[in-house]
């Protein structure tokens, strides 16, 4: 697996940074982990071409974690001239809400006659499933989006990335991380407890516990921005925009 960070910013953009996404080069296919509002112009900025993506995976259904599919398949139809199909796969509900988010951006485009084909797979939380030859599953967390929020845990046959979604500390989290390639957990802020989000005077108690070969904390609010460098001393990751790792 190859991994690009695209977008590892909050909601907010603290720091600058683009809303999530994640791009997964596997030999199976081309994926993004979430795609955020700002993906579009960001994947562009970095000169990853929209046109290989085989599959849009997401976590939940806010905004800066789904909110660019519009711009996405809009793009796809009018300027990227896109062929060939396009997966969108999330939790239940996604295509209800991704239907919605089209009319209220781009009123009568549900309605359009898709140069390409383009389709939504529901992920049934907890249960097993397959995206492109990808082995996935995904847990309920504790964030409220509308819909089941998840975190997942994606295997190609040989390497498994992990990733947490936004979220409270919950147990769920421990066999979504166990043994994987790289765990990416969301790291909201520095202290604290926090609705629907995680702080680092939390996640540090646990690190120990998730049994990911690596970590990295993304979804950085200033306070935690500011604090980055107590993660790298207990030896995780901080996401950065254009970082690239394979595993």
């Amino acid at each position: 697996m190859k991994l690009t960070i695209v977008g590892c910013g909050d909601a907010f953009g603290s720091g600058g940074r683009m809303n999530t996404c994640f791009w997964l080069e596997t030999a199976k296919a081309t994926l993004t982990v979430d795609f955020g509002a700002s993906a579009l112009p960001a994947l562009k900025r970095q000169g990853l071409d929209p046109n290989r993506i085989d599959a849009v995976v997401l976590s939940h259904l806010h905004g800066d974690h789904f909110g660019g599919l519009p711009f996405l398949l809009l793009d796809a139809q009018f300027l990227a001239r896109r062929q060939h199909p396009l997966l969108i796969a999330g939790p239940p509900g996604t295509r209800a809400r991704l239907d919605a988010l089209m009319e209220a951006m781009f009123p009568k485009s549900t309605g359009s006659k898709w140069k390409f084909p383009w389709e939504v797979q529901e992920i049934g939380v907890g249960a097993p499933d397959d995206v492109f030859g990808h082995a996935i599953v995904t847990a309920e967390v504790i964030h409220q989006s509308g819909a089941p929020s998840t975190a997942l845990r994606l295997s190609d046959g040989e390497h498994t990335f992990a990733y947490s979604g936004d979220t409270e500390w919950t147990e769920a989290l421990l066999p979504i991380a166990r043994d994987a390639d790289l765990f990416i957990c969301e790291c909201y802020g520095h202290a604290g407890k926090l609705t629907g989000h995680l702080s680092w005077e939390t996640l540090k108690e646990r690190l120990g516990d998730l049994g990911a070969r690596r970590t990295m904390i993304t979804h950085l609010n200033p306070t935690m921005l500011a604090n980055v460098d107590e993660a790298k001393a207990a030896g995780v990751m901080v996401a950065e925009e254009g970082m690239k790792l394979e595993f």
